[in-house]
């Protein structure tokens, strides 16, 4: 068996979403080296956006910001927010990766404040950047998180990225474009994808050392189940050696 880590797992889980010939919107840190690891394995055409204007990069090495020059090494495109926007906007990307502080049933994200009041949060958090253009306009959102009750909240403080809203037709009925939305869920226990009419999140697969009792303890709501939830496929030996050594060789991200 492959001796791995909690961050490699997940990203190596993340990358095997990315199919081939799709577009991925993608930040720096994790979501970048799964969309790194995809290319590299079993997705070479997988197109690559930054939203800083890097637009297909033959990535030589982990980028360290969204702007770094190494974005558009090799690039069809060196070009501008403006028109990465856009893209996303006409309904051009296929997949993006976001993160925040919390994630709620629906898969509504914040990524602004902790606490009622506005004004003076508890915590105020740097807000939604490119996230909200991300996840209103991609056509599939990812969202690769550690899992604890905090995190997965019944109810966000604060929604700067808009998942399905209040589940059901809301987010369709909200003029956002129909077929857009949450797509996977990826933490350190599990994987989750949402109940089509329902728009809930449900456990799809259970990672390994966990337990249904260990997803479910580890969420601030009740979680749907798959009819059949299966195990979450470990890391291959030749994906961790294309992460470690050609992807994330330095361990800004792996060695988390």
């Amino acid at each position: 068996m492959a001796d791995y880590n909690t961050m490699e797992l997940m990203i190596v889980t993340g990358s095997r979403e990315l199919i081939p010939g799709a577009s991925v919107a993608v930040g720096t840190g994790a979501p970048c080296a799964a969309a790194m690891l995809a290319q590299k394995t079993h997705a070479p055409d997988l197109l690559i956006i930054f939203e800083a204007g890097g637009i297909d990069p033959r990535l030589p090495e982990m980028p360290i910001s969204v702007g770094d020059s190494r974005t558009i090494w090799k690039a069809c495109q060196a070009t501008s927010m403006t028109d990465t926007m856009e893209a996303f906007c006409r309904g051009m990307v296929d997949y993006t990766f976001l993160g925040g502080a919390q994630i709620d049933m629906y898969g509504n994200l914040n990524s602004t404040r902790i606490g009622p009041d506005h004004q003076k949060p508890k915590v105020r958090f740097p807000g939604s950047g490119g996230a909200n253009d991300f996840g209103s306009f991609c056509w599939n959102m990812m969202v690769m998180t550690p899992q604890d009750s905090k995190r997965f909240a019944e109810k966000c403080d604060f929604i700067t990225t808009p998942g399905y809203l209040k589940g059901g037709n809301s987010r369709d009925e909200s003029g956002l474009p129909k077929g857009t939305g949450p797509y996977r869920i990826i933490t350190n226990m599990a994987v989750f994808d949402f109940e089509p009419k329902s728009k809930r999140m449900r456990i799809i697969s259970i990672n390994p050392g966990y337990s249904e009792k260990d997803v479910q303890d580890n969420c601030g709501f009740e979680l749907l189940k798959a009819k059949k939830i299966k195990d979450t496929h470990p890391p291959t030996q030749k994906e961790l050696a294309v992460l470690r050594e050609e992807v994330d060789p330095y361990r800004y991200v792996i060695g988390r």
